[in-house]
């Protein structure tokens, strides 16, 4: 056998060597299984602990994001059965499933700027305590509100909403106008708005108001933070 032949042959096993090595990390490397969900929670202070968790594991870079794969997808196809739902903004910087950490079929999501209860969406929530019996509502506010910031100029300057944004507007009115002229008016007016929305729920939804009376369901206020992702609770 030639000097070439056998110099050909130690090229190719040691490129075989290197293509097996440069192989290995990335079998290393490979994403580890999603660990098992844990079971939905069954009662309004489980849910609530269970929200905060997942905040908690959002803002550390540690999310596991569960219920986020196609098995579950397929799972959930022929039926739903969230544990909590989201009275939330319609803001494209707060999204419940990302900032609490869950998936598909876990959060029932009713958005809308201001975070506002009107009829339909209060149908929207009676439906889903009727259909599921969730343990939790959440009214979830967020920092520096466009649609409160929009209130509180409209209140100062005089000047109108268009189209029918102005209809935002006349709703946050009331509650936000205490607030107009306070140099944090802005902040003041989200957690009252929160608390407002919290309380309009109650006054007005016979369903939801029986469910929390009977203490299966419970109505809270959270605040998300824009520049921390961190969610507070609003007594």
């Amino acid at each position: 056998m030639s000097h070439t032949t056998l110099r050909r042959r130690a090229l190719l096993t040691a490129g075989g060597v290197a293509a097996g090595a440069l192989a290995l990390p990335a079998a290393a490397s490979a994403a580890p299984a999603t660990p098992p969900a844990e079971p939905a929670p069954t009662t309004p202070a489980a849910a609530v602990r269970r929200l905060l968790a997942g905040n908690r594991r959002f803002t550390s870079g540690r999310a596991r994001h569960p219920h986020q794969s196609l098995d579950r997808l397929h799972e959930v196809a022929a039926g739903q059965h969230p544990f909590a739902v989201l009275l939330g903004c319609a803001d494209s910087r707060v999204s419940p499933e990302l900032l609490f950490d869950e998936g598909i079929g876990d959060l029932f999501d009713d958005r809308v700027a201001g975070n506002i209860v009107d009829d339909l969406l209060l149908g929207s929530m009676e439906y889903a305590v009727e259909e599921f019996a969730p343990p939790l509502i959440v009214v979830l506010g967020h920092e520096r509100c466009g649609a409160i910031s929009a209130t509180i100029n409209a209140i100062n300057t005089g000047a109108s909403a268009p189209g029918h944004i102005a209809s935002i507007v006349a709703a946050l009115r009331p509650i936000v106008a205490p607030y107009a002229s306070a140099p944090d008016g802005v902040e003041r007016a989200v957690q009252a708005n929160i608390r407002a929305q919290a309380a309009a729920i109650l006054s007005r939804s016979d369903i939801i108001r029986e469910r929390v009376e009977s203490g299966e369901t419970a109505v809270v206020g959270a605040r998300y933070d824009l520049d921390t992702g961190v969610v507070t609770l609003v007594r």
